[in-house]
C-alpha cells in the first residue's frame, strides 16, 4: 500500500517538479537520489557498509566529462562511459574487498577510494583542485539540445527511473531474495549452496555501476566535475542519506537523499556549522526513528 502511494507520488512529482522548483536543484536532487538509492541495495540488502562509494561517483563524473569533453563523445555515450568505467573500478573494489566483512570491509573501501581521490588530485586532465571545467551538454541523439533546462530535467529523470527501475527489479528477484538472505544469515546461505562472494561481488558491481552513473549525470547537468564527489565526505553524506530515508526500503534512500540535499542548500549561509547540524541529525536519526523516515511509514500504515 505505501509502495503503490509512494511510486505515484514520485512520478506526478517528477514530472511536474520542474514547473514548481529551479530545474537545475531538482536534477542534483536526483542525481543523489540514485546515489542514495544504489548505496541501499549494498547496505540495506546485503549488509556490506562501503566507505568507498564516492570514488565511484566522482571517479565516473570525470571520466564522463573528459571523453565529452576531449574526445568529443554525446552526452549519452558520456554517461556510459562514466557507468562503464565506475562498473570495472567495482569489480576491482569488490574482488580485493569482499572477502571481509564488518569494519575491515569498510576500511579496505575507504583506502582504495583515497586512492582514486589522490590519483584524480594528481592526474594532469582533471584540473586538480579547480575540477574538470567546461563540460558540454551537447545534443541528447543529436536532436534534442540538452542546454534547454526543461529538455535536461527530462533527460536525467529518465535516467533516474531508469537506474531506480534496475534496483527495484534487482530486489524483486530471486537474485534479490539471496541477497536478502545472506543480509540475514549468511552462514545459513552458504550451507544451502550458494556461493555467496559471487553474489556480493554481483551486487557490489550493480552499485557501483549505478552509483558512477548517478556521478555521471551529475557531471552532465553543471557542466563540471568536482574534486568533492570524490572526497570520503561523499562516502559520508549518502551513508547519512539512506539512514534517513530508511534503511533497506526502496523509497527510503530517495526520501533521504531529497531531506539532506535539501538541508544542506537551505542551511548553506551557516558554513562548515552545515555538517555540525547534519551531525545532529543524525544522531536524533539513530536514537528516536532507526528505521528511517520511509520505515516508520511502513511500520504504521503498511499492515492497511
Amino acid at each position: 500500500m505505501v509502495n503503490r502511494v509512494l511510486w505515484i507520488i514520485m512520478l506526478v512529482a517528477g514530472l511536474t517538479a520542474p514547473f514548481f522548483a529551479y530545474p537545475v536543484f531538482v536534477m542534483d536532487l536526483l542525481c543523489f537520489a540514485l546515489f542514495a538509492c544504489a548505496f541501499n541495495l549494498l547496505l540495506g540488502y546485503v549488509g556490506l557498509l562501503s566507505f568507498g562509494h564516492a570514488a565511484f561517483f566522482g571517479g565516473a563524473a570525470y571520466i564522463t566529462g573528459y571523453v565529452i569533453k576531449a574526445w568529443g563523445f554525446p552526452p549519452l555515450l558520456g554517461i556510459a562511459a562514466g557507468a562503464l568505467f565506475a562498473m570495472v573500478l567495482g569489480a576491482v573494489f569488490g574482488f580485493l574487498a569482499i572477502r571481509r566483512q564488518g569494519i575491515y570491509f569498510a576500511m579496505i573501501t575507504l583506502a582504495l577510494a583515497q586512492i582514486i581521490y589522490f590519483m584524480i588530485l594528481q592526474l594532469p586532465f582533471t584540473g586538480g583542485e579547480n575540477g574538470l571545467q567546461g563540460i558540454p551538454r551537447g545534443k541528447l541523439l543529436g536532436l534534442v539540445d540538452l542546454n534547454q533546462s526543461l529538455a535536461m530535467y527530462y533527460f536525467v529523470f529518465a535516467i533516474f527511473l531508469v537506474g531506480f527501475c534496475i534496483i527495484y527489479r534487482t530486489i524483486n528477484s530471486p537474485f534479490g531474495e539471496v541477497l536478502q538472505a545472506i543480509h540475514e544469515n549468511e552462514s545459513r546461505a552458504l550451507s544451502l549452496g550458494y556461493d555467496v562472494d559471487r553474489f556480493k561481488l554481483q551486487a557490489f558491481v550493480i552499485s557501483a555501476t549505478l552509483a558512477g552513473l548517478a556521478g555521471a549525470t551529475k557531471a552532465v547537468v553543471f557542466q563540471f566535475a568536482a574534486l568533492t564527489t570524490a572526497h570520503w565526505q561523499t562516502s559520508g553524506e549518502v551513508i547519512l542519506m539512506t539512514l534517513v530515508g530508511g534503511l533497506g526500503t526502496v523509497f527510503g534512500p530517495v526520501i533521504g537523499a531529497i531531506t539532506v540535499a535539501s538541508l544542506s542548500h537551505e542551511l548553506s549561509a551557516f558554513g562548515s556549522w552545515v555538517q555540525v547540524i547534519l551531525g545532529a541529525i543524525f544522531v536524533v536519526c539513530v536514537l528516536v526513528f532507526r528505521r528511517g523516515i520511509i520505515g516508520e511509514l511502513h511500520r504504521l500504515f503498511g499492515g492497511r
